[in-house]
């Protein structure tokens, strides 16, 4: 595998991926913004339109045919969050000008696609067209009503809000579905453009072989766009409450819900990530050996470390008569790892969940592009086998100082009706 990063213009960089590996090409560009919950949803449509049509194929069954004409390629788009940050993206796919039966330029023609949709999109009289937009919409709007109906997401969502009131992050990375009704076609065009001038652009094209018309093309095209500097912070350390905050609310569902949210004020990300994997990220960690297993106090407690907030969060579906009892156990578990209970296996079970992590980076294209785009954010440019050494480095001592460092911000309850437990 050969990596190599470029700097193509300003805060645009361009990331090349070879691993001869490989039967398939990929690109991946990421706009990376500040998350403001008033430009949230206008970014995500602004972009998400991006992927069902363009100057040239004005309609999403002509664009269709053209992809799969070219041997079934992909294209594609997404909205994330990283704490304080919204990250939105085109992506796409195809397969190999080597392998074309007719010796097509398939790399040729899926670039000029990109083009065309990244930096000529179908637009008419200052606004995107209204069919593919009205679609596009539909698809959002079906998409975060999907995520609303996964109560665990929606639970998940929902303590995020209240951890974080008053920051960035408390927003949803594609914002609510009122805001996202609201935009129009005029609206998402400008924060198209806002985008495109203002947004940290990194690129990542993964292939067997190196492509420098690719390089070319995106240096070429942005050189024609105006471009003013705009500061994102990857990593914003968010305050703990002096008292925890509870948001109880009652549903439709059959099964109760908790999230518990940690803040720490502790800079040792790796023993953080440590703590976490030895808390309840796998099937032999505390919270479900315990809290699950041996006392069956939930259908599933797990836990995840966020970095670019510092925040631990715990999750787990349980009775309406076990909520308590299992929060108590949760934190009796942390309690254990604070006194130092932490045994030479569960320590080495924590290592070896990021070992078999860490391997899977390279199995994919995307596993490479989400490797060093995390490691851009982070501002450390190691690969996984670096980032495997640094975490067998924890000791007991640093996961024990992490786990003190913890302290309960927020809880969300989400509670059954009582016709339905």
């Amino acid at each position: 595998m050969n990596y190599k990063r470029t700097e193509l213009g300003r805060n645009i960089g361009f990331t090349s991926i070879t691993d001869e590996k490989f039967k398939t090409c990929s690109v991946y560009v990421r706009f990376v913004t500040p998350l403001v919950p008033a430009e949230a949803a206008a970014n995500s449509l602004g972009t998400g339109v991006l992927s069902a049509s363009n100057s040239k194929l004005r309609s999403i069954a002509e664009l269709n045919e053209k992809l799969s004409a070219l041997y079934g390629s992909a294209l594609g788009t997404f909205t994330r969050k990283r704490g304080d940050i919204q990250i939105l993206g085109l992506t796409a796919s195809w397969i190999c000008s080597r392998y074309a039966l007719e010796g097509e330029d398939i790399e040729g023609e899926m670039l000029d696609l990109v083009r065309d949709c990244l930096f000529s999109p179908n637009v008419q009289n200052g606004e995107f067209d209204a069919t593919t937009f009205r679609i596009t919409k539909n698809d959002l709007l079906d998409h975060i009503d999907s995520e609303m109906n996964n109560k665990r997401s929606y639970a998940l969502e929902r303590a995020s809000e209240i951890a974080f009131a008053g920051e960035p992050a408390e927003c949803p990375c594609y914002s609510t579905r009122e805001a996202a009704e609201a935009v129009t076609a005029s609206e998402a065009y400008a924060a198209y453009k806002k985008l495109m001038s203002t947004a940290l652009v990194e690129i990542y094209y993964v292939a067997p072989e190196p492509n420098d018309k690719a390089a070319e093309m995106f240096r070429r095209e942005f050189a024609a766009i105006e471009r003013r500097s705009q500061e994102c912070s990857f990593r914003t350390v968010s305050p703990v409450k002096p008292e925890p905050v509870t948001v109880t609310e009652t549903m439709d569902v059959l099964q109760c819900k908790t999230v518990l949210t940690f803040k720490s004020n502790s800079d040792d990300i790796y023993a953080l990530r440590i703590l976490s994997a030895l808390l309840g990220e796998t099937p032999v960690s505390k919270l479900f050996v315990n809290v699950r297993e041996k006392l069956s106090l939930c259908y599933y407690c797990s836990c995840s470390y966020n970095d670019a907030k510092n925040t631990l969060t715990v999750d787990s579906g349980t009775e309406k008569e076990s909520i308590e009892a299992a929060e108590q156990e949760i934190l009796r578990q942390l309690d254990e790892i604070r006194n130092g209970n932490i045994t030479d296996n569960e320590l080495e079970n924590a290592f070896l969940s990021k070992d078999n992590m860490l391997a899977a980076v390279g199995d994919t294209p995307s596993s490479y592009s989400s490797w060093y785009f995390s490691r851009f954010c982070i501002g450390s440019y190691i690969e996984p086998q670096q980032q495997a050494e640094l975490y067998r480095g924890v000791t007991k001592e640093r996961v024990t100082a992490a786990a003190q460092s913890l302290r309960l911000d927020s809880r969300y309850i989400m509670l059954c009706r009582e016709d339905n437990s």
